[in-house]
């Protein structure tokens, strides 16, 4: 089959509108993953055992379990007891728990980096745990994550194409329409997988100039 551009090109309007809906995905996705680490973190160092415990076992099922297996669990289990979703919603809440689990991790990981003198300070001019957690700790912590935390959102977007299965009109579920009605699946998909490569980059660019803003607030 020989490439043809004019395929390419015809699909390209169709193809951006499905684009514009994994970025929303993604986006979405990305932002309540932020929220889901955040609440996970609290909760894996309270002084609660048993609670924490619970989290650090979902935490690892999210990580240890196909993203696949636990949209389809999102979308038909929530029915199952009266919960009724939207298809995009079910997407974002799959992807985001998802993400989420993965955000924890980083900000484990993140929390090591925040120099203890800092923390030993707080505590003598009496600051309470939470605010240690709102002024102190969060903000660097986030400010050390930006790499992984890109990477991360890169990663949703491209696993925004698996809520396809469920019938979500992102840019795959997109690409297999146009597919279907042109019999071209090179050009498209190549045209397809081009997008998911321009978002991916647009994502990087714009979290690299973060983290040189970051980098100077951290040197203030």
């Amino acid at each position: 089959m020989i490439f043809d551009f004019s395929y390419a090109i015809k699909a390209v309007p169709t193809l951006l509108r499905g684009a514009v809906v994994t970025i929303e995905l993604a986006l979405l996705a990305v932002i309540l993953g932020v929220v889901v680490a955040v609440l996970l973190t609290l909760i894996r160092h309270s002084r609660v055992r048993f609670v924490s415990n619970v989290v650090s076992i979902y935490i690892s099922f999210a990580r240890g379990t196909p993203l696949y297996m636990q949209i389809l669990i999102i979308y038909y289990a929530l029915p199952a007891i009266g919960v009724e979703l939207p298809r995009f919603a079910a997407g974002v809440i799959a992807l985001s728990l998802n993400g989420g689990a993965y955000i924890a991790e980083m900000i484990r990981g993140g929390l090591s980096a925040v120099p203890r003198g800092q923390l030993d300070a707080a505590r003598a001019f009496g600051l309470n745990s939470a605010l240690v957690w709102r002024h102190i700790k969060l903000p660097q912590v986030f400010v050390f994550i930006l790499p992984p935390l890109s990477v991360e959102f890169m990663a949703l977007v491209k696993a925004s194409s698996l809520v396809c299965i469920i019938g979500v009109i992102e840019l795959t579920r997109t690409a297999i329409g146009v597919i279907s009605d042109t019999y071209r699946p090179l050009e498209i998909w190549i045209t397809a997988g081009i997008m998911y490569f321009v978002m991916c980059y647009g994502i990087g660019a714009v979290v690299r100039r973060f983290e040189r803003l970051a980098s100077l607030w951290l040197s203030v």
